[in-house]
């Protein structure tokens, strides 16, 4: 694992940070969750870098292009902005087994469950993974933060459902939202 100078909070996209709208690529359907930002501030203050790590087959589907994602990813980061939140990054899996685009069409080692952009963030970062968190509303965001070698907050908002659970996929915490996990984490390492 890696073992950087930063502590991060990972931080799911759809259904967590944001409503999840099913490969939503409009940015004016784009807004916060409740919770959202009052969570992310206090952890920014707290000296973590907030991190969005999003599973986006909708690329491999052929639903949206790549490129997208971009107008996506200036929306959030606008909305966190305009209350002194800033994204230290954003990382995402376009890829999908089976997908009807052939070159996404892949096994990967990123897309959630596995850990590949929660490490890769690590190394870009400088990220001391067992000083970090993941925060997402499904059982595959809490193993990610696992396998990366991360606590796990999952928000319970009814979007899991198949709680199929292991000790990969059982996590530190259960928040209602963001600011809720916040609260928990920062209990839990004594700010």
């Amino acid at each position: 694992m890696t073992s950087g100078k930063n502590k991060a909070i990972f931080i799911d996209k759809d259904g967590t940070l944001i409503p999840d709208i099913p490969y939503n690529v409009d940015p004016e359907k784009i807004s916060l969750q409740e919770g959202a930002l009052a969570g992310l501030l206090q952890l920014q203050e707290a000296g973590y870098l907030l991190i969005i790590v999003s599973n986006q087959s909708g690329v491999a589907r052929g639903l949206f292009k790549e490129e997208a994602l971009l107008h996506v990813q200036h929306k959030i980061e606008t909305l966190l902005a305009e209350k002194g939140v800033v994204l230290n990054g954003f990382y995402y899996c376009p890829h999908y087994p089976n997908a009807a685009i052939k070159e996404y069409a892949i096994a990967c080692d990123c897309r959630k469950p596995q850990p590949g952009m929660l490490l890769k963030a690590a190394r870009e970062l400088d990220i001391d993974l067992s000083q970090s968190w993941m925060i997402g509303d499904m059982l595959n965001d809490v193993e990610a933060g696992k396998k990366a070698g991360c606590k796990t907050v999952l928000i319970d908002n009814g979007n899991e459902k198949d709680y199929l659970v292991n000790e990969v996929r059982t996590p530190d915490y259960n928040a209602q939202n963001i600011e809720e996990a916040a609260i928990q984490i920062l209990k839990h390492v004594k700010v």
